[in-house]
């Protein structure tokens, strides 16, 4: 069975921020797949169902971004997943504005919440579907803008970024993940040269 995980912020004042773009993504495979993501299961909202034939969990942790991985171990334990089973979803402030990239492992590039799953699990060893947020100018505190509402202007963009965040999912999923990253891991559009 695959864990795809979301990292994002309980709560409806949290809901469309930028960093909740990992429960955005669990919610549209939900949607798409007709999971119910509403179980309560170690201090996350699960929902377990298919896609395209393999065995999915659905998981968003409710205990706040920062505190992830105290959700995901557990949740991972009683189920007997391993890290090899994890999909990590969340928004990357380090990439640019609807970029999006898959890494099979790694540090966690000063994400907290990465941080904090890699701290609890032990490991660096699962596949990440980073989802670039960086708005391409000066920010005076990436942690208000980060928990800030996505500005109405960027609403079509940030649909975009989630479809196909949910796309690189069940490539992962469906083909592996080297050939995810092929197809996924591409520049995006316009001036914007950082990665």
């Amino acid at each position: 069975m695959f864990l795809v995980a979301g990292l994002g912020n309980p709560g409806e004042e949290y809901a469309a921020t930028p960093h909740n773009l990992g429960f955005m993504v669990v919610n549209r495979l939900a949607e798409t797949c007709g999971i119910r993501v509403n179980r309560r299961d170690s201090r996350a909202l699960i929902g377990v169902g298919q896609i395209a034939g393999s065995e999915i969990m659905l998981a968003k942790p409710q205990t706040f971004m920062n505190l992830s991985g105290t959700s995901l171990k557990p949740l991972m334990q009683k189920h007997s997943l391993t890290a090899a089973d994890l999909i990590l979803v969340y928004d990357e402030l380090a990439l640019p504005w609807a970029s999006l990239r898959i890494k099979p492992r790694g540090s966690s590039a000063g994400h907290n919440g990465v941080e904090s799953v890699i701290g609890s699990l032990g490991t660096d060893e699962f596949v990440r579907v980073r989802l670039g947020v960086h708005p391409g100018h000066q920010l005076a505190s990436g942690k208000e803008y980060l928990l800030a509402p996505v500005k109405r202007s960027r609403a079509k963009e940030l649909e975009q970024l989630v479809a196909d965040g949910a796309a690189a999912v069940v490539s992962i999923i469906t083909e592996g993940v080297a050939k995810a990253m092929t197809k996924f891991n591409r520049r995006p559009q316009g001036p914007d040269e950082e990665a």
